[in-house]
């Protein structure tokens, strides 16, 4: 029987969208809906984790769909999950969960994606611009499941990722919020090639980086190594000036990114070649690029449609950020979901395929849940780890802090928290440094005595 739990409760543990987005988790389930969809469809080729939580802890997981469904006053459940995961559908059944509703999904990208999945499980389309709300529906992540499912008696101390790629040993990780994805990727037997990069997220919606010293925070589902010389890596590596040099002379308005873009599939009023003629094309104007608001940044159009390899999402994503500075907003009609074209049947991506396109085919397409600790001795716990405000310091140089023990809260606006949630130190040691974005936490054996004072001047500094 599930264990009822306040909104209050997920905020206090620090529970936030962990897909990706880290949307705060406790805003979501304020609303009243319909349906709850659990979304375990996982699409970013080569990451895992939300297959293995299913798989590992399928009863946790329920457990705390089960607190979501009577926070949102749910009528129904839906798991969207690929329908190869023979295995992981089968614990889900087996668990005595009846009020789960398995919707089987296809290996295709991207399947994840929200407006895509409330398609694929309910038939309704979301309004461009719109939240799942708006067909009566909230989505959560797996591990945000999980999470819900281990408050308010644990905060959101460890996090679930897949390492993989470049690496000895593909595998799923729990580890520390706030190691480093150096230390993860040595749990995974370390990097296969010489100067290795880092995909943070996955290949198609995350971010290259080649600092081993990055933190793992909330949202963090993978880490996919590379070699810093990959097609990927110099692709992802291009100036805001190459894109817009190469784009101008190779474009020649095929469409093809516009034919297999998700959002146009679904009726939404944006069209990637066109906002590729902002580059310098005739018939520029308004109306062209309007649309790119609604674009998610999915990479179908630059790593899997366009023939010329050009960049048309990088494109899109810069005209909403100008669009959003100029104040201006989509200006046409209503829309009509009844006029949707829904060819997404026709043109999903299969998995398989993009692995092969992306050059990913010489990695093993597998991440197995180890159950192998990491106890680091050092965690620098990032202030920002959800949509909304950096979280504001609570603690000082020199303090003891316990596992679980908060370190930083939401400012106040006008009285009351601002968007975010709450973030925790996830090992119990001293507070070593405190700058602007990261509490650093050096790890200890033993509490201090009671009588010794250990709160200090802030500083700042790593």
């Amino acid at each position: 029987m599930s264990v009822a739990i306040s909104v209050d409760e997920i905020y206090e543990a620090g529970v936030v969208g962990a897909g990706g987005a880290g949307f705060p988790t406790h805003v979501k389930l304020r609303a009243r809906v319909e349906t709850l969809i659990l979304n375990g469809a996982e699409c970013e080729p080569l990451l895992h984790k939300d297959k293995e939580l299913l798989k590992q802890f399928s009863e946790l997981v329920l457990e705390g769909v089960a607190r979501a469904k009577e926070l949102v006053g749910a009528s129904r459940v839906i798991l969207g999950i690929k329908e190869k995961y023979h295995d992981v559908i089968d614990a889900v059944r087996k668990s005595g969960h009846g009020w789960t509703e398995i919707a089987p999904l296809p290996d295709s990208y991207p399947s994840g994606d929200e407006f895509v999945l409330v398609y694929d499980t309910l038939g309704r389309v979301i309004p461009p611009g719109a939240l799942p709300l708006a067909v009566g529906a909230v989505v959560i992540n797996v591990e945000t499941a999980f999470n819900i499912a281990q408050a308010p008696s644990s905060a959101v101390v460890d996090k679930f990722l897949t390492v993989a790629g470049a690496v000895r040993e593909p595998v799923t990780l729990r580890v520390p919020l706030g190691v480093t994805i150096e230390e993860c990727v040595q749990a995974a037997g370390g990097p296969t090639v010489a100067r290795p990069c880092y995909f943070l997220g996955g290949v198609m919606m995350g971010r290259i980086t080649s600092e081993p010293t990055t933190l793992v925070d909330k949202t963090l589902g993978g880490i996919i190594v590379l070699p810093e010389d990959h097609p990927l890596a110099r692709r992802y590596r291009h100036s805001w000036t190459q894109i817009v040099r190469i784009g101008r002379s190779a474009c020649d308005q095929c469409g093809y990114c516009t034919q297999f873009c998700p959002r146009w599939l679904l009726g939404h009023p944006i069209e990637p070649h066109r906002a590729m003629r902002s580059l310098g094309f005739n018939l520029v104007g308004h109306s062209d690029v309007a649309g790119t608001v609604f674009c998610c940044e999915c990479n179908v159009c630059s790593l899997y449609a366009c023939p010329e390899d050009l960049d048309p999402k990088n494109v899109c994503a810069e005209n909403k950020r100008r669009l959003l500075r100029e104040g201006k907003k989509w200006a046409s009609p209503p829309f009509d979901p009844a006029r949707a074209q829904l060819h997404l049947a026709a043109r999903r991506i299969p998995i398989h395929r993009l692995i092969h396109k992306l050059g990913l085919q010489q990695y093993p397409n597998v991440g197995p849940l180890s159950q192998r600790q990491l106890t680091p001795r050092r965690v620098g716990i990032a202030l920002k780890q959800h949509v909304g405000a950096p979280c504001q310091p609570v603690v000082n140089v020199g303090q003891w802090v316990n596992r679980g023990e908060v370190v930083g809260r939401p400012p106040l606006t006008d009285g009351k928290p601002s968007l975010g949630a709450p973030v925790h130190a996830s090992i119990s040691g001293v507070v070593k440094a405190i700058d602007r974005e990261v509490v650093w936490i050096e790890a200890g054996f033993d509490s201090p005595a009671p009588n010794v004072k250990n709160v200090q001047t802030r500083s700042s500094g790593t």
